[in-house]
C-alpha cells in the first residue's frame, strides 16, 4: 500500500526538518480518533501490524534524494542526509483491537515519530475498505469524475491542490485521479500535498506545517506564546520560504492577536481548516486591512472539509478581494461511491526537553469540535480568554 518513503504529506517533512532542527530531544505521543465511529472486521489489527513492519524496509533512493534537493531547496543538504539514513521503527507503534474498536498509539521522539501519521490513516483507509470487499467505481469511472472536476475548477477560475492522501480510497485510485487531474487540469491543478505523486507527475508538492506545530510550543512555552513562537521558529528556519501558516489551532481570533504586521508581512498568507469560511476569509481581509497591508498580496488556503460546489462559493466571495487557492482532500482521493472514514491521528501527550509529560490540545473555530484533554482545554479558554 506504501510504495515510497515519500508517499506522505509534505507538511510532515517541513515539520520534520524543524524538528531536527530546534527540538531534537522532545519526546510525543499521538493517538488515533475515530470520529465516526467505525468498527473494523475481525483481523484488522492483525494485518495493520503487518503493513506497518513492512514500512522498516522504505528508504530513500538517490532518485528520491536528487528530487527533494532540486525541488524542495528550502530542506538543507543536513536534512536531506538524515533522511536518507531514516527507518521507520515499528516498536514506536500500538495496535489494539477489541470487537470492532480500533486503537493506534504511537510514542516516541517527535523528530522520529512524526512521519507515521499520514501513511498509518492511508493504510486504515484502504485496508478498510479492502477487508470489507467495497470495491467502488471503475477506473475508466474515477477518470471520468477527476476529468470532470478538472473542467469545472478551470471554468470557475481556481486553483486546487490534492490534499487527500491520509483518507484515500486506495493507493490506486489516488495515483489516477493526480494523474487525471494533471492531464485535464491545465492551470486550475496546481499540485498536490503527497510528495511521491508529486515527484512521479511533476507537480508542485504543497504544504507548510500542521496543527501539531503550534499544540507542541503550547506544551513547551504556554498557550499564551504558543502562536507566537511557533511563528517565529518557522520563520528561523525558513527564512521566508513555506509562507502559508496555519490560524485555528487554539482558534483564528487568538491567531490573529499574535499575527501582528511582522508576521502578517513575512508569511504569505494563512490556510483556514474550521468553522464558516465566508467568516473567515472577512475577518483575514479586515486584518490585513487593519494593518495597512493590501489583502490582494495575500492568499488564504482553504482546506475545511471542501468539495466542488464549495470551493467555487467562496472563490466567488473572495474574488478581487483576497488571492485564493483550495485544497481538497477526501472528496478528491475517496469519490468513488463508498462512505470515507471520519478519522484523525491526534498529538496528545509532549514531553519537552526538560519538562513533565504535558496534555496538548487543540481548539477548533467550529463549535464543540474542540479535541484533548477536558481539563487542559478549561485551561486554555481560562488562559486565552475564550468563552
Amino acid at each position: 500500500m506504501l510504495n515510497s518513503i515519500l508517499d506522505n504529506d509534505l507538511y510532515k517533512l517541513t515539520m520534520q526538518y524543524a524538528v531536527v532542527r530546534l527540538f531534537p530531544r522532545s519526546r510525543v505521543r499521538f493517538q488515533f480518533i475515530n470520529r465516526g465511529g467505525t468498527e473494523f472486521p475481525d483481523g484488522f489489527a492483525e494485518e495493520l501490524r503487518k503493513l506497518v513492519f513492512g514500512m522498516s524496509a522504505l528508504s530513500l533512493t538517490d532518485e528520491e534524494y536528487n528530487y527533494l534537493n532540486k525541488r524542495c531547496y528550502y530542506l538543507a543538504p543536513t536534512y536531506l542526509d538524515f533522511l536518507r539514513g531514516y527507518r521507520y521503527d515499528p516498536s514506536e507503534i500500538g495496535i489494539i483491537q477489541n470487537g470492532g474498536k480500533l486503537n493506534i498509539s504511537i510514542e516516541g521522539y517527535w523528530y522520529r515519530t512524526i512521519l507515521w501519521e499520514v501513511p498509518i490513516m492511508a493504510m486504515v483507509s484502504e485496508l478498510f475498505f479492502k477487508m470489507t470487499g467495497q470495491k467502488g467505481i471503475s477506473k475508466n469511472e474515477v477518470i471520468e469524475k477527476a476529468a470532470k472536476k478538472a473542467a469545472t475548477f478551470k471554468m470557475g477560475g481556481i486553483q486546487v491542490a490534492d490534499f487527500g492522501t491520509r483518507r484515500r480510497f486506495s493507493y490506486e485510485n489516488h495515483d489516477l485521479v493526480v494523474k487525471t487531474l494533471k492531464d485535464y487540469g491545465s492551470q486550475s491543478f496546481i499540485g498536490t500535498s503527497n510528495v511521491h505523486l508529486a515527484m512521479r507527475y511533476n507537480v508542485l508538492p504543497i504544504g507548510t506545517h500542521a496543527h501539531e506545530w503550534f499544540m507542541f510550543h503550547s506544551a513547551k512555552y504556554g498557550f499564551q506564546m504558543a502562536n507566537k513562537l511557533a511563528l517565529e521558529h518557522w520563520v528561523d528556519v525558513y527564512r521566508g520560504d513555506l509562507g502559508i501558516a496555519l490560524s485555528d489551532t487554539f482558534t483564528t481570533d487568538i491567531f490573529f492577536q499574535s499575527f501582528d504586521k511582522k508576521f502578517a508581512k513575512l508569511f504569505d498568507g494563512v490556510r483556514q481548516d474550521s468553522g464558516d469560511p465566508i467568516l473567515f476569509a472577512e475577518k483575514t481581509i479586515k486584518h490585513y486591512k487593519s494593518l495597512n497591508i493590501d489583502p490582494l498580496t495575500k492568499t488564504i488556503i482553504f482546506s475545511d472539509s471542501l468539495d466542488t460546489e464549495k470551493a467555487l462559493k467562496i472563490a466567488d466571495f473572495c474574488r478581487n478581494k483576497i488571492k485564493t487557492s483550495f485544497g481538497i482532500g477526501t472528496n478528491i482521493t475517496n469519490d468513488v461511491g463508498v462512505t470515507p472514514l471520519n478519522m484523525v491521528i491526534k498529538l496528545v501527550d509532549v514531553k519537552a526537553e526538560g519538562r513533565e509529560w504535558t496534555p496538548v490540545i487543540k481548539l477548533s473555530d467550529t463549535p464543540g469540535k474542540h479535541s484533548g484533554d477536558l481539563e487542559m482545554i478549561d485551561l486554555c479558554k481560562k488562559t486565552l480568554r475564550i468563552s
